[in-house]
């Protein structure tokens, strides 16, 4: 199966038929009408425009919040979207998609939905817009101020797509390896992959007749000590495979990881990376900007404490200069968040990046440093998953996944290695204390080593699998490192 998938722009004739396959696999598919909805998209206000709003961002060096939200009943989604507009003061918007909906349980999502009416209560994680369809998807649109987005964890996310830009969504996150990786387990590659393709060149087709749609790959992946190499090597990849579908808005993603250096450095890097991979294949049209997901961890149950943590991701983000911030709430810890917990943490993070607005994190040998590191590391997974891929980015990210040339810490999906096993060092930033397959030098290695050790000689423990489980739940304990106490 394997050689069957391919990076190729796909032809549009050939994906109309299996458009109709997909539109036919729940009712409201048949509400889809492109040529209309092409006409409602053009008559939209510029400022309702995900990627018009991008741009204007990065052109001014402002950064935007946007949060994560979603209920199951329409009206009451359109309230919370309206009080972190008006209360929160929300640049971008979210529609965060349910559980059932993201693995194609339309049924169980549609049951979930009739009796949260009946409830009068959400009981689905998110909102079932395939169930909605598009001229109740198309409310939420008329009735905000600023652009909204799609945000899930779906696989195979073409109806979804379908269904979403046809009402009038203009910005889509997701992608073949960042919507299967972390989020299931026996889905091939081969057909994210493809099912994902599906979905920009539907993006790319809506560019082809004037509608510009952001595409957003999934950063931050497990969420979990993940290096910047491993998400920016994700996110370079999603990038040239959407663009290859006539995709000419992308916001790549990273996952903050605490210490300010790193996270700082990657976010420099982040762009530069995706330009250069994408001028290798000769792409020199993509607006690309970026986006930094606050603390995607464990989080502290004390909500002055927890502000803290929001806070740091504000800072970082600002100093970072990126072009969005997805924005916690001081109820991570405790489950679904109110509209009001939500709207605290876009005006904190608020606060913290207009008080940011005019500061620049100065440059310093420890910065350079870190840019240098990640460069490095990212260059050889890619150039490592380009030759495996023989020349074919498609092909040689599902190889590369099964070779263990990127391997994703803490991933549920059998088609990730699973032999890498990050930890901090002495200063908090994220180190390989194993590294398995990944392509690197004798020089990064003993970096790693090196960085790890020294974390060991100040705690007085040979670095270990302990060091990892302390690191993971440090956060949540007050702390960035999991000292011994």
């Amino acid at each position: 199966m394997t050689e069957q998938v391919s990076h190729n722009k796909l032809e549009w004739k050939e994906l109309n038929e299996e458009r109709e396959a997909v539109l036919a696999g729940w009712p409201t598919g048949q509400e889809v009408d492109l040529e209309e909805a092409f006409q409602f998209h053009l008559k939209l206000a510029p400022e309702l425009n995900f990627a018009k709003r991008l741009i204007q961002a990065k052109q001014q060096g402002h950064t935007l919040a946007q949060p994560r939200a979603g209920v199951a009943e329409l009206n009451k989604h359109l309230e919370l979207l309206l009080f972190l507009q008006n209360e929160g003061g929300a640049d971008l918007l979210p529609t965060t998609i349910d559980s059932y909906t993201r693995q194609n349980r339309y049924e169980e999502a549609e049951k979930g939905l009739a009796e949260s009416v009946l409830e009068g209560r959400s009981l689905l994680n998110g909102f079932p817009a395939v169930n909605h369809g598009v001229q109740n998807c198309r409310r939420l649109v008329e009735s905000l101020s600023v652009p909204v987005q799609v945000r899930h964890g779906t696989p195979d996310a073409r109806l979804l797509a379908e269904i979403t830009l046809a009402a009038g969504f203009t910005a889509y996150e997701g992608g073949g390896l960042s919507y299967n990786i972390p989020y299931a387990k026996r889905v091939p590659l081969e057909k994210s992959i493809r099912d994902w393709q599906y979905v920009d060149r539907l993006v790319g087709y809506y560019q082809e007749q004037g509608v510009t749609i952001n595409r957003e790959p999934f950063g931050p992946l497990t969420g979990t000590l993940v290096s910047p190499c491993i998400s920016h090597s994700v996110a370079v990849i999603e990038a040239v495979l959407a663009a290859k579908q006539g995709v000419k808005n992308i916001t790549i993603g990273y996952g903050q990881c605490g210490n300010i250096t790193q996270d700082v450095a990657a976010l420099q890097t982040l762009p530069v990376l995706a330009e250069e991979y994408l001028q290798a294949e000769t792409i020199d049209d993509v607006e690309i900007t970026t986006v930094f997901h606050q603390w995607m961890g464990g989080f502290p149950a004390d909500e002055a404490k927890a502000f803290g943590v929001i806070s740091l991701g504000g800072i970082t983000a600002a100093l970072g200069q990126a072009t969005k911030v997805i924005v916690k709430t001081t109820h991570e810890a405790l489950g679904i968040p109110t509209k009001e917990a939500n709207a605290q943490g876009i005006r904190a993070t608020k606060q913290v990046l207009n008080m940011l607005q005019d500061q620049v994190y100065p440059e310093n040998p420890k910065l350079a440093e870190e840019r240098d590191i990640i460069l490095q590391e990212t260059r050889l997974i890619l150039d490592k998953t380009l030759e495996l891929g023989e020349g074919d980015w498609a092909l040689g990210a599902v190889r590369a996944f099964a070779a263990g040339v990127i391997d994703v810490p803490f991933a549920p999906s059998s088609h990730n290695a699973g032999r890498t096993m990050p930890a901090r060092d002495n200063e908090g930033a994220v180190r390989f204390l194993s590294w398995g397959s990944l392509p690197f030098t004798k020089d990064i290695q003993d970096f790693h080593r090196a960085k790890l050790a020294e974390r060991g000689r100040a705690e007085q423990r040979s670095p270990n699998f302990q060091m990892v489980i302390d690191d993971i739940y440090a956060i949540g304990h007050g702390r960035l490192i999991g000292r011994p106490r």
